[in-house]
Formats: structure tokens, C-alpha cells, sequence
């Protein structure tokens, strides 16, 4: 890993601190895309104390911002020659109230799914750019309890249940993925995501109501930040980090997801979506090649 670029989004405390920390141990130069500078500062200097290097640097964004994350892109574009891993860790989860983000959007489906569609297609041309770009975005098994709509994907008809709404948005994720790999086949890139698995970190501490007493319950049975952060180091330090692609990765082997996010249909519809709700255009795909 020794001099290659890896921007993390949510670097700053959990998971997302825990990667930096051990890339950066590593030799990479690590660009932490926060929204707290104190906590970012704090998680930097922690980094620095035992990575042996100063290339350590960070970025601040808010996701819930489709202008901050263009922003963000465009700084991390201007500085940097390339991206070697972009790493989308970067998510959050909400009470039973549903809320919007200040575009207008579901927040948990915006920062989740939309913020890192969009940082992707930003920041694309720099980890094309690299001999050997890699796209990671963390997800979860809780796609599995998923009621996944995409004529509602932002539970704008349905009773709003946080819990569903961050399993839908870890399918987009998953979906995301898949659909990026299809339209990248003839590049270096790589992209997959991945399950880190039940971690005790600050992650939903916030969450109101009943589903907030469950993860108070929860929280003594789940799993470390640093055995949390290992398949998301795997993928972006291994070979068959930079050889497989467009699959989803559980405890550092590649395993299947659930119907709804195995869909070449969900994958390709959620893509024209996603493309329509931000008013861009992603890697278009001729009529001929498309599914």
C-alpha cells in the first residue's frame, strides 16, 4: 500500500478511522472525507502517532449535501493525481421520524446510497487514473431484511420504518455496486462491496424509540471497530481485492446476497433512478449493451 491514495469517507471515528489507521500503518497516503473537523482533527492525530508518516489528510463534506460532496470532489480532484482506493464507509441510520436532507431527499436513502453514487461518478476520472483503481462500499447484511421498492425508495408512500429504510439503502449499496462493475469492464477499476458485520461503535446510538432500545440490547454481543474494519482492509489490500469485482464480501470471502439485490433489473433501474434524482449521467450505456 506503501504511497497509494485512499480517500475513506467517515474516517473519522469507527470502522471507516480503523481502515485509515491500518492503511496508513501500511504506507498509503490517507484522505479522511469527514463532516466533524474536531472529530476528524482528533482521529487524524491518533493516525499520525502511529503511522510513521505525515500523509495524512482530511477533507470535510457533510453527505447529506449533494453541494458539499461537489465540493469535496472538486478539492480531492484538484490536489491529488489519482485514487487508488475510494473507499465509501461513510453511513447512518435513523429513528422511526422519517426526515429530509436539505436537497429534499429521504436522508437515510440520500447519505447512504445517493452520496456515495454521486462522490463516485466525481471522483471517477482519479481512480481511473490509477494502475489499478479499487471502489469499495461497505453495506450490510441488513439488506436481507430489506422491503425493497423501487417505486418507493424513499418511503415517500409507505409508513416510514427506520430500521427498513437502512436495509433498502445497504441493498442500494449492494446494487450500486453490481451495476458499476458491469459498466467498467473493459477498465482497471474494480469495485465490491462488502458486510463488516455487527460492530460496537458509535453507529446508531442516536436512534430513537424501539428500534433504539433493540441496538442498546444488542450492542454488548457485537463485534469489535478493529475485526469490524478487516473485510474492508482485505478488500483494498489483497489480490483478490484488485481481481474480483461487482460481488459482496462477508467475513473476507465473497458470498451471495439476497434476491432483491441479486437483480440485473433492480441493479440497471436503481442505476437510471439514481441518475435521474441527482440530474447526471453515470457511465451511459448504449441501447445495444444495456440489460
Amino acid at each position: 500500500m506503501k504511497d497509494k491514495i485512499c480517500v475513506i469517507t467517515g474516517a473519522n471515528s469507527g470502522i471507516g478511522k480503523v481502515t485509515a489507521l491500518e492503511l496508513a500503518k501500511r504506507g498509503a497516503h490517507v484522505v479522511m472525507l469527514c463532516r466533524n473537523q474536531e472529530k476528524a482533527e482528533r482521529a487524524k492525530e491518533d493516525i499520525l502517532r502511529v503511522c510513521g508518516h505525515d500523509r495524512v489528510d482530511i477533507v470535510l463534506a457533510d453527505l447529506a449535501s449533494l453541494q458539499q460532496i461537489r465540493e469535496a470532489a472538486a478539492h480531492i480532484n484538484e490536489h491529488y493525481p489519482r485514487i487508488d482506493v475510494l473507499n465509501n464507509n461513510a453511513g447512518l441510520i435513523t429513528s422511526d421520524q422519517r426526515e429530509t436532507t436539505e436537497d429534499g431527499f429521504e436522508t437515510t436513502f440520500g447519505v447512504n446510497h445517493l452520496a456515495p453514487f454521486l462522490l463516485t461518478q466525481l471522483l471517477l476520472d482519479k481512480v481511473l487514473a490509477s494502475d489499478g483503481g479499487n471502489i469499495i462500499n461497505v453495506s450490510s447484511e441488513a439488506h436481507r431484511f430489506a422491503s425493497f421498492d423501487l417505486k418507493d425508495l424513499q418511503y415517500e408512500k409507505r409508513k416510514y420504518n427506520g430500521l427498513k429504510a437502512y436495509a433498502s439503502s445497504k441493498l442500494c449499496n449492494i446494487l450500486f455496486t453490481r451495476e458499476l462493475s458491469k459498466r467498467l469492464p473493459q477498465t482497471n477499476v474494480v469495485t465490491n462491496s462488502l458486510h463488516p458485520g455487527g460492530v460496537a461503535t458509535n453507529f446508531g446510538k442516536g436512534v430513537s424509540g424501539f428500534f433504539g432500545v433493540i441496538m442498546k440490547m444488542a450492542r454488548p454481543f457485537m463485534i469489535s471497530e478493529e475485526k469490524g474494519a478487516q473485510t474492508s482492509i482485505y478488500l483494498a489490500t489483497s489480490d483478490e481485492g484488485y481481481t474480483a469485482t461487482g460481488l459482496y464480501f462477508k467475513d473476507k470471502k465473497a458470498v451471495k446476497p439476497n434476491k432483491d439485490a441479486s437483480s440485473d433489473y433492480n441493479a440497471k433501474r436503481l442505476w437510471e433512478i439514481s441518475e435521474n434524482l441527482l440530474q447526471i449521467e453515470f457511465l451511459p450505456q448504449s441501447e445495444s449493451t444495456s440489460v
